[in-house]
């Protein structure tokens, strides 16, 4: 099993569940931006401490899954990831932040074609004020560069990523690279 083939397993049986999901980080790159090596899967969930049964229901028979770190990362609105056991081939799951930016970009997911199936996946506009935050707090250049990729290949709201990018303090930066 490959990447796509595990994303389509993923995003097939979390849409079967009902749970709310949305395709980000590398792969997302990739599709917004220039193509990127990347070696997992980043998934955003929005889950509620009863769906935690559910999650490991659909995916402990093929995959490694901590219930305890399934329940934590509910309860913290962090993260917690599963390994395929046959390929070891990891998918990170996070839980949709509560703050503003976070729903937002949550209810602002696009359904769009990607490998012959319909994935919900983080708008190019949220990815790119993603990409800036994640610079902001660590200084990688990654990030830059996958922010740098998305803007020459997407088009996108500018007027939308200012005015976030203006009330996350990543506006300097989104500036050098525009």
């Amino acid at each position: 099993m490959d990447l796509v083939s595990l994303l389509k397993l993923v995003t097939n049986r979390l849409e079967k569940a009902k749970i709310p999901y949305m395709l980000t980080g590398g792969v997302a790159v990739s599709y917004w931006g220039y193509p990127r090596t990347t070696h997992d899967i980043d998934i955003v969930i929005e889950a509620k401490k009863e769906d935690k049964e559910k999650i490991v229901a659909l995916f402990e028979k093929d995959f490694y899954i901590s219930a305890e770190a399934a329940e934590d990362a509910i309860k913290t609105r962090f993260t917690f990831n599963i390994l395929h056991h046959q390929t070891g081939l990891k998918v990170d799951f996070w839980l949709v932040k509560k703050d503003l930016f976070g729903v937002s970009e949550f209810k602002r997911k696009l359904k769009k074609k990607m490998f012959g199936e319909e994935i919900f996946i983080i708008s190019p506009e949220d990815l790119i004020l993603t990409k800036l935050l994640a610079y902001k707090e660590t200084q990688s250049h990654r990030r830059l560069e996958d922010a740098k990729s998305i803007l020459k290949t997407s088009k996108v709201d500018l007027k939308y990523i200012k005015r976030w990018a203006e009330k996350q303090s990543t506006i300097k930066i989104l500036e050098e690279i525009l």
